[in-house]
């Protein structure tokens, strides 16, 4: 006599970057890391101010002096077929301008991910170890709850942490070899 016994669960299948191009507009950020699908709530506006303010400075000494491009989020950064992100920011010096296509398919030179409840874990851990693993030279954490800025420099495969910031104050860091001042008290206001 035959016995009904639960299938074994289908392996989950690693998406690609064609079942990430067919998801709808649905006005949440989504990103595949590694085949898996990751779906997060749009960012808030605290999120998108402190963007934008660490996005000026750098457009002012990196795009607007023809060093480099600035880009922000959503902008679809593709490392492989199954690992796509949205950084909040990415810059991509003038000397590695053919990663830019419709999309920037490579490593940028710096990506800056600004936290959120939603992405803390993905961003902190998750997007960390992808950018590591395709040599994102420079990654930026900046943290709405302490008002800081973590900068990581990859070292042999890792981040080393080079230095923090917090606001109030100001950070100079050199970028694409020339120096780049943040006024952290307007952009964690």
């Amino acid at each position: 006599m035959a016995t009904d016994s639960p299938s074994p669960p289908e392996p989950t299948r690693k998406l690609t970057y064609a079942d990430y191009a067919a998801l709808p507009d649905d006005g949440n950020v989504h990103q595949l890391i590694e085949g898996v699908l990751y779906v997060t709530p749009a960012p808030i506006l605290r999120h998108q101010r402190i963007s934008r303010r660490l996005q000026l400075p750098l457009m002012h000494a990196i795009e607007l002096t023809g060093l480099g491009e600035v880009i922000d989020a959503p902008m679809d950064v593709i490392f492989s077929d199954d690992s796509v992100v949205q950084p909040d920011i990415a810059v991509v010096s003038t000397q590695r301008s053919e990663i830019l296509d419709r999309w920037i398919r490579g490593a940028p030179d710096l990506v800056i991910e600004v936290l959120s409840p939603s992405t803390r874990r993905i961003d902190a851990r998750l997007k960390r170890d992808l950018y590591a693993g395709y040599g994102v030279p420079r990654y930026w954490i900046a943290d709405p709850e302490t008002d800081r800025i973590d900068l990581y420099v990859l070292e042999d495969g890792a981040y080393r942490l080079e230095r923090s910031a917090e606001a109030p104050g100001t950070l100079t860091v050199e970028v694409l070899g020339v120096p780049v001042t943040f006024d952290l008290t307007f952009a964690f206001a």
